[in-house]
């Protein structure tokens, strides 16, 4: 790398000076207040104990804060117990809330059930006796394998309240994926349904775990939700229906202390290729900031709001934003099955005006196939109960951050764009809706009580105006406490790079007033003519764009350049019928290649466009930028496995070999 590219680490070339400051009534009543910043400067460690003892539920309180002594092995109120299930149900019924509803829950095919917090403790105190029957004691693994229906939060809080545990695998990972995981926890029960809905069509799952659970001598029992009533294969000695189950089971149960560094869970990180790599969260400092980072960055105020996370119990969102932040917070909110667009498009937009929907989280790769749509579809239904967005999974384009306030918030909305990551275990970066100038496509602020920096090669904090190596440079509760198994593992690849720091994977900026813009995995970064490029700032000019509603864009081998950037693009509903009327081509290409120059310079001016349907993506909505790589530089295509749809891939194939326009 040249000295100059070396000395700033990476380019700084997006440029976006849009600001929204907040607005007065809001602060007023918002639950994260300015002084939250002050408190964790003067003294990190009694900020986060004074968190712990006013947000959880002690059995017995603790005496020491952290113990960072076996760094990079964290322990956390180490000497506390407390019990999870708890904290998230049997609490508030005990303050008089047991007739709160704790989940609206909304099936595809149009089956509703609100669930309130009595019937909740009723359901998690039967399924904990269930699982005690079954065999599994403190400590044992359960791998839960279910779709986005209530059973799966009862399962994960049974589990948590008998200190067992859980693995959630996605439910639409293979069974060879299912399996992998069930082998690395040695999982001692499955919990699963026989299927699920999807696009309007009922899904197997059953099947997936029979062939899983062949070949995993670990497992004693199955646990089986009836959902679609399809035919599935039985097993008498090991398969239970999980409806006959809880209804045998004796409704009282008394949840045991844990101690505050008891395991959790285990949550394997998707697209890995190999051993899985299973991240594992303890029950105190996890659960606490959680709850906490749910209070201040989503304004949940649990006696009045409706929440709406729009993520999957099988990722670490629905963890922590679904299941242990909101529940520990008394909070009331909506769990939805399906698609975004079953059974037609506008299917969101009437969930938040049929429960008055107030917060809404979900990833930004559903807010461009929003865009793309258009916003008529929207503007169909009333969302005026909505006062808090947020966005999480990736970094969010400024212009889709507009997009998202303007046509979804009314124009009046704080839209706050959260980083995290499943190792973290809760929201590390965000803006506070009361108390930020919101910066459309910045993370921010690191929330009060965490220390972010951005640093270069050598580990040296940047000056604002400059990019580096996101970092986290000092402990914090729900961080995770290892890879399951792996010590080693974990130490070489968190802390290795930069000593005693934990390295994120993640490019970033500062910008000239030190807010944090998160770039992507460095993996993803360009050395174009010895420029470090991201392709995060290439992609949000591609966006801004009137005509473009998502892009992806990657380096490819360039014999001039060393690497040349090359850009996949989707386009908007209307753009898209302009385009095939024109005869799809040169003009649209170079008008969006001349844009990207205009907007970050000439060096970033891609190589090749290419006007596709559809980006690979994960089931998590992550763009496999990987697999675009490979089509861009003609190589084979690698694992495709973990890809929402596999097929998209063929289409991406067909349409490069298409000479491009330029």
């Amino acid at each position: 790398m040249a000295d100059a590219a070396s000395e700033e680490t990476l380019s700084n070339l997006l440029h976006e000076d849009r600001e929204f400051p907040p607005d007065q009534a809001f602060t007023e009543q918002a639950v994260g207040k300015a002084e939250l910043y002050d408190q964790a400067a003067a003294d990190r460690e009694t900020f986060w104990a004074d968190q712990a003892r006013a947000r959880l539920a002690w059995s017995k309180d603790f005496t020491q804060t952290l113990d960072w002594s076996e760094a990079p092995f964290a322990k956390w109120f180490a000497d506390g117990q407390l019990n999870a299930a708890y904290n998230c149900v049997d609490r508030h019924v005990e303050a008089g809330n047991g007739d709160r509803v704790a989940l609206h829950f909304v099936g595809e095919p149009g089956d509703t059930q609100d669930i309130t917090y009595a019937d909740l403790l009723d359901r998690v105190k039967r399924a904990a006796n269930v699982l005690l029957e079954s065999g599994v004691s403190k400590g044992d693994r359960v791998a839960i394998y279910l779709p986005m229906i209530p059973e799966a939060v009862v399962a994960m809080l049974a589990c948590a309240r008998i200190g067992a545990p859980h693995s959630v695998v996605f439910g639409g990972f293979s069974s060879d994926a299912l399996r992998t995981r069930i082998a690395d926890a040695e999982a001692k029960l499955v919990i699963t349904a026989d299927g699920g809905y999807r696009r309007g069509k009922p899904s197997g799952l059953k099947s997936a775990v029979d062939e899983a659970v062949a070949q995993s001598p670990s497992v004693g029992k199955v646990l089986v939700v009836r959902r679609t009533e399809q035919d599935v294969e039985w097993d008498d000695q090991r398969d239970v229906w999980w409806h006959e189950a809880l209804e045998a089971a004796s409704p009282e149960h008394e949840a045991e202390p844990m101690d505050a560094e008891h395991p959790l869970f285990i949550l394997y990180t998707s697209g890995t290729t190999g051993k899985p790599k299973g991240i594992f969260h303890t029950t105190a400092g996890y659960l606490m900031q959680a709850a906490y980072t749910n209070a201040v960055v989503h304004d949940v105020h649990p006696e009045k709001d409706v929440y709406w996370c729009a993520a999957d119990i099988g990722w670490v969102t629905g963890h922590s934003y679904i299941v242990y932040g909101p529940l520990a917070n008394g909070a009331t909110q909506v769990m939805y099955e399906g698609t975004p667009d079953t059974p037609h498009q506008g299917r969101w937009w009437e969930i938040v005006q049929q429960h008055q929907v107030s917060i809404l989280y979900c990833a930004p790769t559903a807010i461009r196939t929003f865009m793309k749509w258009g916003k008529e579809i929207p503007a169909k239904f009333d969302l005026s109960s909505l006062r808090v967005l947020g966005s999480v999974g990736e970094p969010i384009n400024p212009e889709a951050w507009i997009w998202y306030r303007e046509v979804i918030g009314g124009g009046k909305t704080p839209v706050v764009d959260t980083w995290w990551q499943t190792e973290t275990g809760a929201i590390m970066i965000s803006a506070l809706p009361g108390v930020t100038s919101l910066k459309p496509g910045a993370a921010q602020l690191a929330v009060p009580g965490i220390s972010v920096d951005v640093v270069d090669e050598q580990g040296r904090s940047v000056e604002n105006g400059h990019g580096g190596y996101l970092v986290i440079d000092q402990p914090w509760p729900s961080m995770l406490r290892g890879i399951w198994g792996d010590p080693e593992r974990f130490k070489e690849t968190y802390w290795s790079r930069f000593p005693g720091i934990y390295f994120a994977g993640d490019g970033a900026k500062k910008d000239d007033q030190g807010n944090i813009w998160v770039l992507g995995r460095v993996d993803d970064v360009m050395n174009v003519s010895g420029h470090r490029l991201s392709t995060t700032e290439i992609e949000s000019a591609l966006v801004s764009h009137p005509k473009v509603a998502e892009a992806a864009v990657v380096g490819a081998s360039d014999a001039t350049t060393g690497q040349a950037v090359c850009a996949f693009v989707i386009l908007r509903g209307d753009a898209v019928q302009e385009a095939d009327e024109e005869g799809e081509g040169g003009d649209l290409v170079a008008e969006l290649r001349n844009h990207v120059a205009k907007e970050i310079g000439a060096i970033a001016k891609p190589r090749q466009i290419m006007v596709v349907a559809e980006l690979p993506k994960t089931r998590s909505g992550k763009i496999m930028r990987r697999l675009l790589r490979d089509v861009a530089e003609n190589r084979e295509v690698g694992d495709v496995t973990t890809l929402a749809d596999s097929s998209v891939m063929d289409l991406i194939k067909e349409g490069m070999s298409k000479p491009s326009a330029d």
